[in-house]
């Protein structure tokens, strides 16, 4: 099995914090990681939240960090002004293809409705082949295993192969994802059942 090259890889997660402190030490693990790694993290270039815990533990571990927000946001004042790298956008839909872009792959840490789209995009871009990008999910406290039950139903029911069940990588630890990552051999089932 060939190891993939990554020296990017895009963090989709929540602009709070969640209800657990578990979420912040699962964010600043995965910014360690990344950083300690010599992983370049593209994330959405806020200070909010799990993406601010995040990205300040990447800096702090030596990492570039890159970030990419829209204009809207950062005339709100939530850009980020410590990142290696900075871009400012016009759209949401903008950030996401800029940040799709740039990334080798992409790891969704605990976070909302905007963090499953993002989440959800990739994973279907790659189920299409438009793009061969490792999903990863960091399951910090369990957060994604309701989800993961949910993507089981999708399997039962017909309506997902059970190759693209397992077409993501799920780790609680953020070193053992970034090496799934890594390790990922892209599915070639067909979509349709």
């Amino acid at each position: 099995m060939t190891t993939r090259s990554i020296k990017t890889i895009a963090v989709f997660c929540g602009s709070n914090f969640g209800a657990s402190d578990d979420f912040a030490e699962g964010a600043r693990a995965l910014g360690r990681a990344l950083g300690e790694a010599g992983i370049t993290m593209v994330y959405g270039g806020t200070t909010k939240g799990l993406m601010g815990v995040v990205a300040e533990a990447a800096l702090a571990s030596g990492g570039g960090v890159h970030g990419v927000i829209t204009q809207s946001l950062h005339q709100r004042g939530h850009s980020h002004a410590g990142l290696t790298r900075h871009e400012i956008v016009p759209t949401l839909r903008s950030r996401k293809e800029r940040m799709a872009e740039l990334a080798d792959a992409f790891i969704a840490m605990p976070g909302g409705i905007g963090t499953m789209e993002e989440l959800m995009e990739v994973w279907t871009m790659n189920q299409l082949s438009e793009i061969d990008k490792p999903v990863g999910l960091l399951n910090t406290a369990g957060f994604f295993t309701a989800f993961l039950e949910f993507i089981d139903h999708m399997v039962e029911t017909k309506f997902l192969p059970a190759a693209h069940r397992h077409s993501i990588s799920v780790d609680a630890d953020a070193n053992t994802l970034i090496d799934k990552l890594r390790n990922y051999a892209r599915v070639d089932v067909p979509k349709w059942l």
